[in-house]
């Protein structure tokens, strides 16, 4: 050992501060946090330290014995003439040392074994709810039927059967997986590959965060404490925004396919998992991450992409035919245009692993050359759903459970992950299950577990959220330009500072705010080049260069649609502005998600409501009620109860009505189909503008004058070369 090291060893170095300077506010730019939990107690820790308690004292009992070896040998007296013999002597390890350490490695899984009552206090400190979804019969067999029980049987039919009520049920129901309190279990408890394990250790995740406490284990094949069965189960996962959910899911996915691959005997060669995502920017965050995760493993990760091929066709040879025999007859011309659909029909099926897709993309490339049925995928053993509430929203069920069905394999695992799930998911989950096994007759069915994490559809507490009365739509539009001032404090002594997002409710609105604050930047700090606007018009280059330029931070203040409220990754986002408000609870918590990711502490999120939206702020203000309240906030409350008990409450027509159309007054077919003079007068309650009506007046008089005379003058010289054309030009010879 290192004489320094070892003079050194019980000296710490503290940084002093300097004296009566406090700690600046901290922001989500800043880097990482220390801390990445958001419902981590006391309690939780030292169960957790508790855990390892062995294993540490063993290690320090070993360090002791190497330093006081070490001490021993040490002597600055002595001459430096040493044979090196002895220090081989010294410094090699005994044959029985070697196998005790062994010993102690093999038996490392044993000793961090927990009981059912560690497994629960952990898991309830760390706010972690573990539910089997199947029929109480399946969790509770029945013991089998012998001459005694039919006897006991006639007796009980006699007596009234007991009923379990609701509580009974729920603790039936009830699991306790033992959780995963550090990344190195993924190598030394779950065997996970090595280059892996390499990969996460790179990333630099150390302390799982709650949804990565509670999911790895079960996804690695952890015991299911009320089955007794170390199968993979069907999950469905509730955890906030930003806390980890695509490391979650993406570690047992390629940790699969690796097995896969060294298991199997077969030339099979195909997709192993899909990961399906509402948007293209979130499927390409996914692409990223995992391409992370991959890389020397051997797994191929790929982005769903237009024209790409993902099976091969039972009739394409036929297909093939028909084309060379059609060729023959058609013109040159024709062939041209063919072109680039032959390139496509004969582009190679793709070879990779895992691929990331958007719904519609997929269902297009397995319906192509198909009017009825989808082609089938049959490798496919694991099936992602991020952002599981929007994929089985009315919106893309049909083509989410279009993909569901075409993956046949028998050991095929679903996964539903997102921040807002209802009830009803629960329902569609279990029917296509139960659907998809009659289809391919299997009999045999998989565990269905549900876990949530903290409270069910609820924010991150982490974040500060501020409910802002404009009162009508210029007020919203001043309140937002006194946030583009760092030092300037609204009324509600609100400090943003950039990079931060803008949500609207419609694209028109989204590009008329842009247009509005294009120009409030002052030149010296990047001027109109610091903001943008992104939305689903814009083609997929635009979009990538937009994304890309925001995460470099070129792009300063970004004004989108709800297109970037789902799972969209930005670390360095001090805040979020709802310019519009959320058309359901559910948006309010996806959008306001972008700031405060993995724990970070700092983000603002503002939201401004007029006269039109008061019908529709009681939820919004509920969860942020419910946020103050998690994140303790007793004497700073942003919602006071006189304004909750206020707000009038919202029925259910209204709010379906809300989640299709958004806010009445702000919806686009309220906006188009009408005459210059009812424009006027139906939008003068919506245009962004702080403009004056008189202003406009004149500016549409001036513009309307400048039109009329570019009029004249054409009609001038249009009617000046009528009168030479038809002119006398004299008698002819």
């Amino acid at each position: 050992m290192d004489a320094f090291r070892l003079l050194t060893r019980s000296t710490r170095f503290k940084s002093a501060a300097a004296p009566g300077t406090e700690p600046a506010a901290p922001l989500p730019s800043t880097g990482k946090a220390a801390n990445p939990q958001l419902f981590r107690t006391a309690e939780g820790e030292k169960l957790e330290a508790a855990k390892n308690r062995k294993k540490r004292k063993r290690a320090a009992a070993v360090d002791d014995e190497e330093a006081g070896d070490d001490a021993a040998e040490l002597d600055f007296f002595q001459s430096s003439k040493r044979s090196s013999a002895a220090k081989a002597e010294a410094s090699a390890p005994s044959k029985s040392d070697q196998d005790q350490t062994s010993d102690q490695d093999d038996g490392s899984d044993e000793d961090d074994e927990m009981d059912e009552v560690e497994r629960r206090t952990i898991l309830n400190s760390h706010k972690i709810k573990v539910t089997d979804l199947r029929d109480l019969d399946v969790i509770q067999p029945q013991p089998p039927i012998t001459k005694e029980s039919k006897k006991k049987k006639k007796k009980q039919k006699k007596e009234e059967t007991p009923v379990l009520s609701k509580k009974e049920q729920k603790r039936a129901r009830r699991m306790y997986p033992q959780p995963l309190t550090s990344f190195k279990e993924l190598r030394t408890r779950y065997k996970i590959s090595r280059r892996l394990a390499e990969n996460v250790a790179e990333q630099g995740f150390t302390v799982p965060t709650e949804v990565q406490l509670g999911t790895l284990p079960l996804l690695l094949g952890d015991s299911c404490v009320s089955s007794k069965t170390t199968e993979e189960p069907d999950l469905l996962v509730v955890a906030p925004t930003g806390s980890g959910k695509t490391l979650s899911f993406l570690i047992p996915v390629i940790n699969k396919i690796v097995r896969h691959h060294h298991s199997s005997q077969s030339d099979e060669h195909g997709i192993l998992s899909i990961v399906v995502a509402p948007t293209k920017e979130l499927a390409s965050q996914i692409v990223n991450e995992g391409r992370k995760l991959v890389a020397g493993t051997g797994v191929k990760i790929t982005l769903m992409k237009k024209g790409m091929r993902v099976v091969e066709r039972e009739d394409e040879g036929e297909a093939n035919v028909l084309d060379e025999d059609s060729e023959a007859s058609r013109s040159d011309d024709e062939e041209d245009d063919d072109k680039p659909k032959k390139a496509r029909s004969n582009a190679p099926v793709t070879k990779s692993d895992i691929l990331v897709t958007t719904p519609l993309q997929l269902v297009n490339a397995l319906s192509a050359h198909q009017t009825t049925t989808m082609a089938r995928l049959p490798l496919v053993r694991s099936l992602v759903l991020d952002e599981a509430d929007v994929l089985l929203d009315p919106l893309f069920r049909e083509q989410t459970l279009g993909i569901w069905r075409s993956c046949v394999h028998p050991d095929l695992r679903v996964s539903l992950w997102s921040a807002t799930m209802g009830s009803n998911i629960d329902d569609i989950t279990r029917s296509t299950i139960k659907e998809r096994q009659d289809d391919i007759g299997q009999t045999t069915q998989h565990p269905l577990v549900r876990l949530v994490v903290g409270l069910k559809d609820s924010a991150i507490p982490n974040i500060e959220h501020k409910l802002v009365y404009a009162a009508t739509e210029q007020g919203k539009l001043l309140g937002l330009r006194q946030l583009l001032r760092p030092t300037a404090a609204t009324a509600s002594d609100v400090r943003l500072r950039p990079p931060f997002l803008i949500f609207t409710q419609t694209i028109p609105r989204a590009i008329a705010l842009h247009s509005e604050l294009k120009y409030d930047i002052p030149a010296e700090a990047g001027g109109s080049s610091r903001i943008a606007v992104l939305h689903s018009d814009l083609s997929d280059s635009q979009r990538s260069e937009i994304m890309r330029d925001f995460r470099k931070g070129e792009i300063w203040i970004l004004v989108t649609t709800d297109l970037l409220a789902r799972g969209v990754d930005f670390r360095g986002i001090n805040g979020v502005v709802n310019y519009d408000i959320p058309n359901s609870a559910a948006v309010y918590v996806h959008r306001v998600g972008r700031t405060g990711r993995a724990g970070r502490a700092g983000g603002i999120a503002v939201t401004y409501y007029t006269k039109e939206d008061i019908p529709y702020v009681k939820s919004i203000a509920n969860i942020i009620d419910v946020s103050e309240k998690l994140r303790g906030t007793e004497g700073k409350k942003s919602i006071q109860r006189w304004l909750l008990d206020s707000l009038p409450d919202l029925s259910k027509n209204d709010k379906k009505e809300l989640k299709k159309h958004g806010v009445k007054a702000r919806q686009v077919s309220k906006q188009l189909g009408k005459d210059k003079e009812g424009e006027g007068k139906g939008m003068r309650g919506t245009r962004i503008s702080t403009k004056s009506g008189f202003e406009r007046r004149m500016e549409n008089r001036k513009k309307g004058a400048i039109e009329a005379s570019r009029n004249r003058k054409a009609n001038a010289s249009r009617g000046a070369e009528e009168s030479d054309n038809g002119s006398w030009k004299g008698l002819e010879d």
